[in-house]
């Protein structure tokens, strides 16, 4: 009966690292989209790292099987091998698609709104907070003659 437990856990254990190893992030790049120079395919991933998909929105083009993605996929690569900066490309991208393309939107033109509006907010409610604070303290009591007089007595006492 020991024996046949043993073999249980194995069988589970394995059964658990089997799930472990297939639950890994499973990039959508395809070998053949993949270039000869490691430089390069290194700067296309991290350029592919900062665009989202066009259809999925919550990915990257990396991460996408979209057909779109990997069209864009191909667009970074051939422009890297072209002789493109980092930035050339990714302004190639952009000015084809928009700025809804980027992760991190550049903090220029109406962008600049949404990059400042946190830290003014932010700044405001401590701002709100500190007067909403200054306002709540008690006001120093005035009491009147015979309240004085009591509150002597009774001190005295």
């Amino acid at each position: 009966m020991r024996g046949a437990r043993k073999g249980c856990w194995a069988n589970c254990a394995s059964y658990i690292l089997a799930l472990l190893l297939l639950a890994t992030p499973v990039l959508a790049v395809q070998p053949d989209e993949m270039l000869a120079d490691p430089v390069l395919e290194a700067r296309a991933r991290a350029i592919s790292r900062e665009i989202r998909c066009p259809v999925c929105q919550g990915e990257t083009i990396d991460d996408s099987n979209a057909p779109i993605s990997r069209d864009l996929r191909l667009i970074i690569r051939e422009r890297l091998v072209a002789g493109d900066s980092d930035e050339e490309v990714v302004d190639y991208v952009v000015d084809r698609y928009g700025e809804g393309v980027l992760f991190k939107p550049r903090p220029e033109g109406a962008n600049l709104i949404l990059w400042l509006a946190g830290p003014v907010l932010l700044l405001a409610g401590i701002a709100v907070a500190i007067a909403a604070g200054r306002r709540r303290t008690a006001p120093d009591a005035v009491l009147s003659a015979e309240d004085e007089a009591r509150l002597e007595e009774i001190l005295k006492k």
